[in-house]
C-alpha cells in the first residue's frame, strides 16, 4: 500500500506540473511581443530611408510590413513612397485603399489623403499632356517643310525631325513625414494584481494541487484515522 508520505509527494508533483502548464499557457504573448518589436525596427529603418530620399527601398519594407500586419497605416506609407517616385496610378490606388481600410481617421487626416490623391491626379494630367505635346512637335517640322517644298517645286523629301523630349515633370515635393502605427498600450504596472497572468497561474496551480491532495488523502479514510498508524517501527514498548 502506498504510504501517506508518498501520496503527499505525488500530490506535490502534480501541483508543480500543473503550474508549469499554466505558466506555459500564460507566456503565449511573448512571440507576439517579439514580432511587434521586429516590425518597429523595420518601420524605423523605412522611415530613415524615406527621409534620405531612398523611396524604393522604403517602399519594399512597407509592402512587407503591410503583408505581415495588415495595418492600414502602412498603406498610407506605401502611397507616400509611390507618390514621391512619381507612380501616380499606384499611389492613387494605395491612398484610396487606405481611406477604405482606416476607419478612425479624423476629418483633417482624410482631407490630407484626398489632397495627395488630387496631386497625383494632376501629375497624371501633366504626364499625359507632355506626351501629346511631344507628338505634335515631331510632326510640325515635316509639315512646314513639305509646304515649302511644294511652293518651290522641288521634289526632295522632307528631312525627318527628331522628336522633342517631353517636358520635364517634376514629382511632388515630399510632404509630411510618413506615419507609424499607434503602439500597443504598455503595461505600466498600475493594474490590480488579480488582473495579472501570474496571479491566476498561482491560483490554478494551488487549486489543482489541493484537489489532488484531498482526493489522495480521502482514499486513506478506509484505513482509519492517522493516530491508529503503527509509529513504533516494529519495537515493543
Amino acid at each position: 500500500m502506498i504510504g501517506l508520505r508518498s501520496r503527499l509527494r505525488f500530490a506535490t508533483a502534480i501541483t508543480v506540473v500543473l503550474a508549469g502548464v499554466f505558466a506555459g499557457g500564460g507566456g503565449g504573448g511573448r512571440p507576439a511581443t517579439a514580432a511587434a518589436a521586429g516590425a518597429e525596427d523595420q518601420d524605423l529603418k523605412a522611415r530613415k530611408l524615406f527621409a534620405a530620399g531612398d523611396y524604393r527601398q522604403a517602399l519594399e519594407i512597407y509592402v512587407n510590413l503591410y503583408a505581415e500586419t495588415l495595418h492600414p497605416t502602412y498603406l498610407r506609407n506605401i502611397g507616400r513612397c509611390q507618390q514621391n517616385l512619381g507612380e501616380a496610378d499606384k499611389a492613387i490606388g494605395s491612398f484610396r485603399e487606405y481611406l477604405r481600410k482606416a476607419k478612425d481617421l479624423s476629418p483633417a487626416q482624410r482631407q490630407e489623403i484626398e489632397g495627395y490623391i488630387a496631386e497625383m491626379e494632376e501629375l497624371k494630367r501633366k504626364q499625359a499632356g507632355g506626351g501629346a505635346g511631344a507628338g505634335s512637335s515631331s510632326t510640325s517640322p515635316s509639315t512646314s517643310t513639305s509646304s515649302a517644298g511644294s511652293g518651290s517645286g522641288a521634289a526632295s523629301p522632307a528631312p525627318v525631325a527628331l522628336a522633342a523630349p517631353p517636358p520635364a515633370t517634376s514629382g511632388p515635393e515630399p510632404a509630411a513625414l510618413i506615419s507609424s502605427p499607434a503602439p500597443a498600450p504598455a503595461d505600466d504596472g498600475g493594474s490590480p494584481f488579480y488582473t495579472r497572468a501570474w496571479f491566476w497561474v498561482v491560483v490554478g496551480a494551488v487549486a489543482a494541487g489541493t484537489v489532488a491532495a484531498v482526493f489522495l488523502l480521502s482514499r486513506d479514510s478506509s484505513n482509519g484515522p492517522l493516530d491508529t498508524l503503527d509509529l513504533r517501527g516494529g519495537q515493543t514498548p
